[in-house]
């Protein structure tokens, strides 16, 4: 099961209490106070792994609670510290703040900057979308026709959340939750004037919240294009990955990863993004779960059926492909590209790489047979080349 969006809850570890006691000892009649220091809590760290692909581990376990920090004893023993909970995703996981509905609404500032009413039960009938619930003070009018809440995880700008961090590099740490600083025990407030406090700190709680972790795979190259286009094939033949291939649209349902090898041992990551169709800038057919993992590829390879074997037209398909592109992220059609021509083996492939080459001018084209080995060395040598072009330094 492949998992690459995930929310979770996480909370850090509360301190510890401070203790109020006094020192008992023979033949010291006035020993003071003793209270130990209550320890801290354990905090929540989200730590990235490249040897991590997906985020099921999260899946099974979606609550992630630290440790608390054990409370203080006396003759000044201090608690023991919560251990800190160290949670591993894969590289190129994004980490949302996802806050509740209500802090929302609290937050927001009001036009007259006057106090928010009481909260109190909504009334409301099943034929009138206007809710309206009163307190001591005054009234409010929600209209829920007017701005429809998004879900938590929809597309949209700030329909996730606050970006709270991006994890991209191998042991990358960050804090999700701080956890609470224990409290002081009482041999803290003994002055001169105060010889026996009777009081303590209690611990501070540790932070808390809801968090909405998305992967984002980190690849060398992006395979992309639409269903059947022999992608999964091609990711066979260049890699030791085992995709399902079959002759049906929509075989694969979530992204592949491939690791190319070459001769003298250097190695290039390619994502088998599942095919996209018309509208999926627009989310159809699940457009965004796929155009989100190549948003961090370094080279895209637009593979076109050149048999068109679906119906469709080559030249059709490459306008298709880059107007998508274009329309989710207008920085991917920057990105270095290259145009891969597949299934030359059938005999309709010729005449229409002619009329592709006619009718798209001034675009370089790959030819091969993916099913049938040929072509592969090259592609694999100008796939490197691009690579190396785009990273400075490789």
């Amino acid at each position: 099961m492949f998992i690459d969006e995930i929310r979770i809850h996480a909370r850090a570890g509360h301190g510890g209490k401070g203790c109020v006691a006094f020192h008992r000892e023979a033949f010291i009649t006035k020993g003071g106070p003793s209270g130990g220091n209550g320890g801290r809590g354990g905090n929540v760290i989200l730590q990235a792994d490249h040897d991590l692909n997906n985020l099921i581990a999260q899946y099974y376990r979606p609550r992630l609670i630290a440790e608390d920090g054990e409370s203080g004893m006396g003759k000044g023993m201090d608690g023991h510290a919560g251990k800190d909970l160290l949670i591993k995703v894969p590289c190129g996981t994004l980490v949302w703040r996802v806050g509740s509905e209500g802090a929302r609404l609290e937050e927001a500032p009001s036009e007259d900057k006057e106090e928010a009413p009481p909260a109190s039960l909504p009334v409301s009938t099943r034929s009138r979308p206007l809710l309206r619930h009163a307190g001591r003070e005054r009234a409010m009018e929600i209209d829920l026709a007017a701005d429809p809440a998004q879900p938590p995880g929809a597309s949209g700008v700030g329909a996730k959340g606050e970006l709270a961090a991006d994890l991209t590099q191998h042991g990358q740490q960050f804090v999700l939750c701080k956890a609470g600083r224990g409290g002081l025990g009482n041999r803290n407030f003994a002055t001169a004037a105060r010889q026996t406090p009777r009081f303590a700190q209690p611990g501070e709680p540790g932070e808390e919240g809801d968090f909405l972790l998305e992967l984002r795979i980190m690849a060398d190259v992006g395979l992309v294009g639409y269903p059947n286009a022999g992608k999964s094939t091609l990711l066979t033949a260049i890699s030791k990955a085992r995709p399902k291939v079959a002759s049906y649209p929509f075989t694969t349902l979530h992204p592949q990863i491939g690791i190319v090898e070459y001769p003298d041992f250097y190695r290039l990551t390619v994502c088998d993004v599942p095919g996209l169709i018309e509208g999926a800038h627009k989310n159809v057919g699940l457009g965004h779960e796929f155009l989100r993992h190549i948003q961090r590829c370094k080279v895209l390879v637009l593979l076109l059926d050149m048999a068109g074997v679906d119906g469709r037209q080559p030249w059709d398909d490459y306008n298709q492909l880059v107007n998508e592109l274009g329309l989710y992220d207008p920085a991917l059609l920057k990105r270095p590209r290259l145009i891969v021509a597949n299934k030359m083996d059938e005999t309709v492939a010729e005449e229409n790489l002619k009329k592709f080459k006619r009718k798209v001018r001034k675009t370089q084209m790959l030819p091969m047979a993916a099913a049938f080995d040929e072509g592969v060395e090259h592609f694999k040598k100008t796939m490197r080349d691009l690579v190396a072009r785009a990273v400075p330094g490789k």
